[in-house]
Formats: C-alpha cells, structure tokens, sequence
C-alpha cells in the first residue's frame, strides 16, 4: 500500500491516506498519529475538527473493519 501524505504544520501533525482511497473521491479518511492519540478527519472536508481517539480504540476499529 502507498499512502499520500499532508503536513498540518500548525498542529504539528502529518496526514496519511491509503493510495487504495482512490483520487476521486468518496468515502476517504486522512490519518494523523502523535504519541498517545490517533486523529482522524475527512479527506474531502479537512477544515473540520478531526476525531481523536486512542490508540488502543484505533487499533480495534482498524481490526473490525478488516473482518
């Protein structure tokens, strides 16, 4: 998998989408690691307060999704 990346220099944090995501659009998100948070935003709506969460919550939604 490639993965685009985007850097938010005023909160410090680099964006990764999947290159699976597609250019096109759709239902894409954007992830952004720090230590202790994982962060989340809409790749289509990046002006909007991303979703933090731990990452032990992450680690669990990215296996159910996988399923």
């Amino acid at each position: 998998m490639n993965a685009e990346t985007k850097r938010s220099p005023e909160l410090g944090l680099v964006w990764v989408k999947s290159s699976y995501s597609g250019a096109e659009g759709g239902q894409c998100i954007e992830v952004a690691t720090r230590p202790g948070t994982v962060h989340v935003r809409d790749s289509k709506d990046t002006t909007r307060t991303p979703l933090a969460v731990a990452p032990t919550a992450w680690t669990t939604f990215v296996h159910f999704a996988a399923l």
